[in-house]
């Protein structure tokens, strides 16, 4: 049953999902935060990320990790599969992906802060884990953007299994 929240939503629940091999920011479908006053976070954590080589045409395959504080509005986790999913032919580079997908979800709900991180399988030996992330200009957050890119690679991973 749909109220007035999620009337708008056009994925969830549908069982005809059509799947956009070509980039389409349009998927992304929104839903009103319940809990603007209060600062939490919502993470995303995208196993399966395909996009393709600007260059060769290979594809090129992540986990994609979006985190974000809410605003007003939230990104709905059907449309936001959907839409990731759309990367699957498009060619760019690692890099790109994270910002292009970052600046989307910025335009498409105006979040608190945001934050997207890549980590791409190797290709030619080397793997790529480009970060990216956003704080509200005028807000409290726009420090801790500042802070946690700073910081960022300060605690470095062990990678063992790529």
């Amino acid at each position: 049953m749909r109220d007035k929240q999620t009337e708008n939503l056009t994925k969830l629940g549908s069982q005809n999902n059509k799947y956009s091999f070509d980039y389409d920011p349009t998927l992304l479908e929104t839903f009103t935060n319940k809990h603007p006053d209060n600062d939490y976070w919502v993470k995303f954590n995208c196993p399966e990320f395909t996009s393709l080589c600007p260059i060769t045409g290979q594809p090129d395959y992540a986990t994609v990790m979006i985190c974000y504080v809410p605003g007003d509005l939230m990104v709905e986790s059907k449309s936001l599969k959907l839409y990731l999913f759309s990367f699957r032919n498009h060619g760019d580079f690692h890099e790109d992906c994270v910002n292009i997908i970052m600046k989307d979800l910025i335009k498409l709900m105006d979040p608190k802060y945001i934050e997207v991180t890549g980590k791409f399988l190797p290709r030619g030996g080397i793997s790529i884990d480009p970060y990216c992330n956003y704080g509200k200009p005028g807000t409290k957050w726009e420090a801790v953007a500042w802070d946690r890119l700073t910081k960022h690679d300060m605690y470095l991973e062990k990678v063992d299994n790529r």
